[in-house]
């Protein structure tokens, strides 16, 4: 008897009948960046050192599982979720080799640091102008993230702590909200109906 499964919780919300059955690779990408995003804030926000659990995090489920999710969805033809999981998961490798550097005593420069912040957060800024076309769970995980990255930057520039715990805790709604749409996309997908909404 032929079938078929009618995907509707793609990261860009694109309804399609495949042929090929490939899974949604989004959840994987969002809780690959969601949790270990709230891990990393956590330190930021003062609450745990930062050590080797956030730093094998960062390298296996906020970098590998992101690349691994932005590989599937290039196969999607799907081009934001592409270049969103794929350039995030090469941010969190980026970012473990820097602070592995500075556990080496090769501290990056703040000003160094904070251009780099920056960059991450014109690229999500532009993400999130993309974001105004897809469901609302998403436009609160960029727009999150955009404020997050310049609000880092802002504490390396300045030196000032206050700042980066402050971001720590919009990093920490950050990820809850990526891990949030991550949820939804699986339960609403496994009980083919709206268990958690995504707007």
């Amino acid at each position: 008897m032929k079938y078929s499964v009618v995907v509707v919780s793609r990261m860009t919300d694109v309804t399609d009948t495949p042929t090929n059955f490939v899974a949604n690779p989004a959840p994987l990408g969002l809780l690959g960046f969601g949790m270990t995003t709230v891990l990393l804030n956590l330190h930021n926000a003062g609450m745990i050192p930062l050590d080797a659990m956030i730093l094998s995090m960062g390298i296996f489920f906020g970098g590998l599982a992101q690349m691994i999710a932005g590989i599937m969805e290039f196969k999607n033809r799907n081009t934001f979720g592409a270049t969103a999981f794929t350039s995030y998961g090469m941010f969190w490798m980026s970012l473990v080799f820097i602070k592995l550097g500075v556990a080496e005593g090769m501290s990056p420069d703040p000003a160094t640091m904070g251009a780099y912040l920056v960059m991450w957060g014109i690229l999500t800024l532009f993400l999130f102008i993309g974001t105004l076309r897809l469901n609302r769970a998403l436009q609160v995980v960029f727009l999150t993230l955009t404020v997050l990255f310049f609000a880092l930057a802002a504490g390396d520039f300045t030196g000032m702590a206050e700042i980066t715990v402050a971001a720590g805790f919009i990093g920490i709604l950050c990820g809850l909200s990526a891990m949030y749409a991550a949820f939804g996309q699986v339960l609403n997908e496994v009980y083919r109906k709206t268990v958690l909404p995504l707007g």
